[in-house]
């Protein structure tokens, strides 16, 4: 465990498991862009960055995301050796090992599920945003990929564009700090990231879909130039959604912001 360049580590350093190193930062701009930088100098497969604040955190589509002290925010550098058609599936990796991670910290007063394709919610309302990125090599391998997580652990925005809320305000006992809950998501990571590389995406998507909301259900679709509304009929073996149309006609989705229908 080491602290990195840009501030000096948090007090209380989490106890990971061997096969993950830890650059713990007081501040950062963004921990995705500082793993991606550490990536591209040979960062090795589960290097995680932390910070106690980012600067100027991000989620998907460039969208600013709040990121006050007491929280966690990291990200994680992979090198899985896979397919670039199969790097969308860490997301889901990594989604279901904070899920895991989570419901054995939170207790029972904190219902955690997932919400298409990648965020993490408590009691129905959004606790977490996570933020994929990779790079693949000139062979048609992928190089690196980074895992963005920002957790709502004592705070969270009050004009986010869906309803959102923090660990804390749902119930999550006085315990469950950054640190914690850093420690319980690397072991519960290191065990999915081996399923996933024993047992391929199967047994992962089985245990994402347990936790998630809206499937075999009526749901708004929102892309950049179009909404769609259809049923949630099933998720792909790489972790597209699968759209059902009244027709019967169906329709994979990528990327989206999905809404239960009204």
């Amino acid at each position: 465990m080491i602290s990195g360049p840009s501030g000096t580590a948090p007090a209380r350093l989490p106890e990971l498991p061997p096969a993950f190193s830890l650059i713990a930062l007081d501040s950062v701009g963004s921990t995705n862009d500082e793993a991606r930088r550490l990536a591209e100098e040979g960062a090795a497969h589960c290097t995680i960055v932390w910070a106690g604040e980012q600067t100027k955190g991000r989620g998907r589509q460039g969208r600013s995301w709040t990121s006050p002290r007491g929280n966690l925010y990291l990200s994680i550098v992979l090198r899985p050796d896979c397919a670039p058609s199969e790097a969308a599936q860490l997301s889901f990796v990594a989604c279901v090992a904070l899920g895991e991670a989570i419901s054995s910290l939170a207790g029972s007063r904190v219902e955690v599920t997932y919400k298409w394709p990648n965020d993490v919610m408590f009691n129905g309302k959004k606790g977490v945003g996570l933020l994929l990125e990779s790079k693949s090599t000139p062979a048609g391998r992928v190089d690196w990929v980074i895992v963005g997580m920002g957790t709502n652990i004592e705070h969270f925005p009050e004009d986010a564009r869906y309803p959102a809320s923090s660990l804390r305000k749902e119930g999550a006992p006085a315990s469950l700090v950054p640190a914690t809950l850093l420690q319980e998501l690397a072991r519960q990571l290191e065990t999915w990231l081996d399923v996933w590389r024993k047992r391929g995406f199967g047994d992962v998507r089985a245990a994402w879909k347990q936790r998630v909301q809206g499937l075999g259900r009526a749901i708004e679709v929102r892309l950049p130039n179009e909404t769609l509304t259809g049923v949630f009929g099933d998720l792909d073996r790489n972790g597209a959604l699968i759209l059902t149309f009244e027709d019967g006609r169906t329709r994979t989705i990528t990327a989206g912001d999905v809404f239960p229908q009204s």
